[in-house]
């Protein structure tokens, strides 16, 4: 569980911009400065501002939020951002260079992107060494079609058992995969690089719940974290869309920083 981004016995608690959805990343920094995360993680999307390195360090500099990791425009629905598979992953890359990220986060292949599928983890190995950053790949989920397995992704959906340098975890995605994330953190080692904090019910919908509302193992991996001295990220993902206003929105996310804080054995406030 190796990296470079914590402070001694300090593991930062970041927020994505993918948690204020469908306020903008604008909004995201504003929350984050509010409830005291440490930095940011930003998803590019559509969005304007998310794809705009300078508009980005601006509200870094503003709210004095440091942007931990870029998540890649690797989702279904951004697959017009940035053009073609590779491209968006050295855009991504770059932009991880022009904020001061370290981590890259990347989902697998799909399953119709054959020839980029084949290369993709010795392209995206190279990548990284090349642009001095690390790509971590996120875990995914089985799609179900009428009860059935139908194949999302290529060559699978769990990175646990793929040649991958480094893996983000996301709670949700193990939930809606009915996998276990202890087991998951345990077997990954070292190679777990950066987490989506949330959590799911294992209903078959990606839900992205606030931790400790789903059946995920949160409380547990973050004390698993603290105990190997992890010196990646901690990012919230949580879906905020059905809150009721802005100051529900803020109280689902002070209620995550609050989990991530006492799981890893923090104080209230962040080290400087």
């Amino acid at each position: 569980m190796a990296g470079s981004q914590g402070q001694g016995n300090h593991i930062p608690v970041a927020l994505s911009t993918a948690s204020v959805y469908p306020l903008t990343v604008h909004d995201g920094f504003a929350v984050a400065s509010d409830l005291g995360y440490d930095g940011m993680e930003i998803l590019v999307t559509h969005n304007a501002t998310s794809q705009d390195s300078k508009a980005l360090m601006q509200l870094s500099e503003r709210y004095h939020k440091p942007i931990m990791a870029i998540h890649a425009p690797t989702l279904l629905l951004t697959q017009q951002v940035w053009g073609s598979a590779w491209n968006k992953i050295q855009r991504s890359a770059q932009m991880a260079v022009d904020v001061g990220a370290e981590v890259v986060v990347v989902h697998p292949p799909f399953r119709w992107q054959n020839g980029y599928a084949e290369t993709f983890a010795h392209g995206v190995r190279d990548i990284a060494d090349a642009f001095g950053i690390q790509i971590a790949v996120e875990n995914m989920y089985p799609w179900r079609v009428r009860g059935r397995e139908a194949l999302a992704y290529l060559p699978h959906w769990d990175p646990v058992r793929q040649d991958y340098e480094h893996v983000t975890w996301d709670f949700s995605h193990a939930a809606t995969a009915d996998v276990s994330s202890l087991e998951a953190a345990k077997a990954l080692g070292s190679r777990l690089r950066h987490v989506h904090l949330t959590d799911g019910t294992g209903s078959g919908r990606d839900d992205h719940l606030i931790p400790g509302h789903g059946d995920q193992e949160c409380a547990e991996v973050l004390a698993l974290l603290r105990e190997n001295a992890f010196d990646g990220v901690v990012v919230a993902e949580i879906s905020t869309r059905k809150a009721k206003g802005a100051g529900e929105r803020e109280e689902w996310l002070a209620e995550t920083l609050a989990f991530a804080r006492k799981h890893l054995g923090q104080d209230e406030h962040p080290v400087d």
